[in-house]
């Protein structure tokens, strides 16, 4: 069940039951209809602005850049938005939609929490219902976020199927929705999924490499050498892209994590160590067992902890124009604690990949080139997993 307008190369599509079909074609009628409405974006412009604290900084990180000694680094600070992440962007944007749509409930999966929280908190302005699907596992992990969650008003379900992780919360919230089609709307958070969620969300995060685009021309009169940012799913990754697809001299950076290697089997680098298979709705990459079976995943990061990768990620990638790269956790622990001692930042763990990466290339590269790394979010929920990491059992 696929059509052309939902494919990236060999990528996306439609793979889902009957049951979905109508609430996926009712979806996509309406963004077709809504994306170029201009009271739609006004509204959601004012949202941005007004709500969720956009445009985020473009910030020159002098003291990182001087510690390296090589590239100049800038930092587009996500983190600062409203709930602390990237995600409020897609969740705005999709709410609005649900709302226009007559959905009076919001329903959504989430993984490090990030996700979850910012449904919760457009449930909550807009006055709908909420109820978000959480792997167990990760409830514990971001017990924080959970309660969040519950504060705003949304029921969290932990999900004890499967690894009780991500792609669990997936599967769960896709079958609350066969459920309930008329007055739900499911807030998918990254660019995975059926068509047409990879470009709904894609689209909703693209304003991130709208404004660094404009942000550096004004700054340095140029564009960037490099943009990267950490890929789970990959929705703060494709919004940094999407932008300089066409700019072919700005190199596309993409960071996934290795867990503790890409030779071992606790991993959740996809590009790295996955094959091609359809899951969740999408023909991609995804890491499998032998038998083909999608594989457990593993990463310090609950939100990179997802066993395959956006159909455009997975595009990119085949035709060589982005580059995925795998960090470890080792790498992104010390670059979490390096970015907070060099720069007074605390980035989310995720983010921290991309951090990391950048501490490998910057020395090497000369001072006029310009690397611009995506802080998806804030590392507030990730001190206490940090602090154990480091044998420190602290309680929040």
């Amino acid at each position: 069940m696929t059509n052309q307008a939902g494919r990236f190369g060999i990528h996306g599509g439609q793979y889902i039951p009957e049951t979905l079909m109508n609430a996926v074609i009712e979806l996509e009628a309406a963004y077709n209809h809504y994306k170029n409405d201009p009271q739609f974006n006004a509204e959601l412009e004012t949202l941005f602005n007004e709500y969720a604290n956009r445009p985020s900084r473009l910030y020159y990180a002098e003291k990182l850049t001087k510690a390296l000694g090589g590239a100049k680094i800038y930092l587009k600070r996500e983190d600062l938005n409203h709930t602390g992440a990237h995600k409020i962007n897609n969740v705005l944007g999709q709410a609005l939609l649900a709302k226009k749509m007559g959905k009076t409930r919001l329903i959504a999966e989430t993984g490090a929490g990030q996700h979850g929280v910012a449904t919760a908190t457009a449930a909550a302005l807009m006055g709908m219902e909420c109820v978000v699907f959480m792997g167990e596992e990760d409830t514990k992990r971001q017990a924080l976020n959970v309660y969040r969650m519950r504060l705003l008003g949304a029921e969290v379900i932990p999900v004890k199927t499967g690894t009780a992780t991500l792609k669990d919360a997936v599967s769960e919230a896709m079958r609350e929705w066969t459920n309930r089609i008329d007055d739900t709307h499911y807030c998918l958070g990254s660019v995975m999924g059926p068509h047409p969620f990879p470009t709904i969300v894609r689209d909703f995060q693209a304003v991130i490499s709208k404004e660094i685009k404009a942000q550096m021309l004004e700054k340095e009169g140029r564009l960037p050498d490099i943009v990267m940012a950490c890929v789970g799913g990959g929705s703060n990754a494709i919004g940094t892209f999407y932008h300089f697809i066409e700019d072919k001299d700005v190199r596309l950076i993409g960071c996934e994590a290795a867990g503790r290697g890409i030779d071992t089997l606790e991993t959740a680098a996809t590009i790295n160590t996955g094959k091609l298979g359809i899951f969740h709705g999408m023909k991609s990459y995804f890491c499998q067992d032998e038998y083909g079976q999608i594989a457990p995943v593993y990463s310090i990061s609950a939100g990179l902890d997802y066993p395959g990768i956006g159909p455009e990620h997975a595009h990119l990638h085949d035709i060589g124009r982005a580059e995925y790269v795998a960090v470890t956790d080792d790498e992104a622990v010390n670059a979490f604690e390096y970015l907070s001692r060099t720069e007074g930042i605390i980035p989310a763990i995720e983010s921290a990949h991309a951090v990391a990466h950048a501490l490998k290339i910057a020395p090497d590269m000369d001072k006029d080139k310009i690397i611009v790394i995506t802080i998806s979010g804030r590392g507030d929920k990730d001190c206490a997993a940090i602090a154990r990491y480091r044998g420190e059992d602290i309680h929040e």
